[in-house]
């Protein structure tokens, strides 16, 4: 360990990978961290690496090497006040742990803890209120994964407001960057370069729970964009029999055109990938079972508690479900008939299609996505910026796309829009787009190839594009079998009516 007399700027508890890279981001901007994990050799690694990269780093360069500290008595006193103490500890009881640690060490009123992990929103809440009066609350999602925490991640902030005017200045330094005139990522990290100047991926969400809740939803959609690609990937591979590395070239130029973003061009490196032990494509050893670690979860019970529909959304966390049933899958595949392959395709238009239904898809998910934020912010009474929101995603975290770039001028133009199909470039896209997407479904149906996310983005787009639709009868049966009403569509609305469907007259009722 290290023992600097000079007090630091912020201390960083919890040096696993996120935590360790955002020290070490934090220290390349110029700021004084100490750092602390339980695991003292974590500390060590953190420290030397931190001694390493400062050695080799150009004259004009401001970083600062980190200082490893014991305790968290001895981080508090390490520490120059009010203090910022950001914790980087898996979400759930290590939080409250290390909360109550810190009240045990002697941690101040007006002492400011930053949440970062991905804790479930709700729960930030209600620390924010347990907590009052010994110290202040706070929290920052953060998305980008190691590689953002270490250069440039997505930050999304909520709390108290003056918590967050002391953590700013932090946070903007240490986000990825924006061109300002381009919306695009600055690509800003080559070793001894400096920091060029751009906006910021980092912006104030609003009240407790607020950033989280927006980071929930963002990975729902990170769920739905990672499947839709997967989908694609399987359409390629079972209907025109394209190998992985045929399958990358077209994930190539697609990335290159208005499906460009992060997920897609790292699956096209996922494709090109050779295996190092049988030298067959790497993805056709990988076993089909996908994991989750419950944000996306989250994301699609939220939809189903608040009313708002995602199924995009839904049918993606289903889709990781339903891969972990392997053994059934394998059994089933023996017993279950499949669809005829399919004669005389046309492999260009049907990869045109798929890139039409791919990017139809991808904008009903966003729309999903941001309709439900609005829908909880709405019921939490929180003010949400919509256009700032879809600004820090555009660098630095998993779904940023030149595609936010459209999504941030469309609530700068109507900040109140209602669902992102109202806005007219989008709607204008769809509907030039989406008898391709139905040509699309219409063959993966009939191949037998399951693109659950793509078929039910286009059942959410027909839904919202049909003025009416078959919910009049399901008022019929619910009224039918447990008198639970409807409404007329002559008379005004909120009028509840009930037949008396046992009795011969059947008489209407007003209620």
């Amino acid at each position: 360990m290290q023992n600097h007399t000079q007090l630091h700027d912020i201390g960083v508890i919890g040096l696993g990978v996120m935590g360790k890279n955002l020290a070490l981001n934090i220290a390349d901007n110029g700021y004084r961290v100490a750092a602390f994990d339980l695991d003292v050799a974590k500390v060590r690694a953190a420290v030397s690496q931190s001694q390493a990269e400062v050695a080799a780093k150009p004259a004009h360069s401001k970083a600062t090497e980190l200082t490893g500290v014991d305790s968290l008595k001895s981080m508090l006193c390490a520490l120059t006040s009010p203090r910022l103490l950001l914790l980087s500890v898996p979400a759930g009881a290590p939080v409250d742990g290390v909360c109550s640690a810190l009240i045990d060490a002697g941690i101040k009123p007006d002492d400011i803890v930053i949440d970062t992990g991905n804790s479930l929103w709700t729960d930030t809440v209600k620390r924010e209120q347990e907590y009052a009066g010994k110290f202040v609350f706070f929290s920052s999602a953060v998305s980008g994964g190691e590689v953002g925490a270490r250069f440039g991640p997505s930050l999304m902030p909520s709390g108290k407001k003056d918590a967050w005017d002391s953590v700013a200045p932090i946070w903007r330094a240490i986000a990825a960057k924006v061109d300002n005139t381009t919306g695009l990522p600055i690509e800003r990290f080559e070793p001894g370069n400096p920091v060029l100047e751009g906006e910021p991926c980092t912006a104030y969400i609003g009240p407790a729970g607020s950033g989280h809740y927006v980071k929930m939803v963002h990975n729902g959609i990170e769920y739905a964009d990672m499947q839709l690609i997967c989908e694609a990937y399987q359409l390629l591979s079972d209907v025109l029999g394209l190998s992985a590395v045929e399958i990358a070239a077209i994930f190539e130029r697609w990335n290159s055109g208005k499906l460009n973003s992060y997920l897609m061009g790292i699956s096209a490196e996922v494709l090109r990938q050779t295996d190092p032990l049988t030298g067959k494509p790497l993805v056709e050893m990988i076993l089909d079972k996908a994991g989750q670690k419950g944000t996306g979860l989250w994301t699609a019970v939220s939809s189903l508690q608040i009313g708002t529909p995602a199924p995009t959304i839904a049918e993606a966390v289903y889709a990781r479900a339903l891969s972990n049933q392997k053994a059934l899958r394998t059994e089933l595949a023996d017993r279950l008939a499949g669809a005829l392959p399919l004669q005389d395709i046309d492999a260009a238009g049907f990869i045109d299609e798929l890139e039409q239904a791919l990017f139809c898809a991808k904008i009903c998910c966003y729309a999903q996505g941001f309709q439900l934020m609005a829908m909880n912010a709405a019921e939490q009474g929180w003010e949400l910026d919509f256009a700032a929101i879809a600004r820090i995603w555009r660098a630095g975290c998993i779904i940023r796309a030149t595609f936010l770039q459209s999504i941030t001028e469309a609530f700068e133009a109507e900040p109140k829009l209602a669902n992102l199909l109202m806005a007219k470039s989008f709607a204008e896209a769809l509907s030039e787009a989406q008898q391709s997407w139905r040509h699309l479904v219409s063959k993966a149906v009939l191949a037998g190839v399951p693109a659950p996310c793509i078929t039910s983005a286009l059942a959410y787009y027909d839904g919202y594009r049909r003025e009416t639709l078959p919910a009049n009868l399901l008022q019929g049966q619910r009224d039918y079998f447990g008198a639970h009403s409807f409404e007329r569509i002559d008379t005004p609305a909120g009028e509840k009516y009930h037949l008396n469907w046992s009795s011969t007259a059947r008489d209407l009722q007003k209620l």
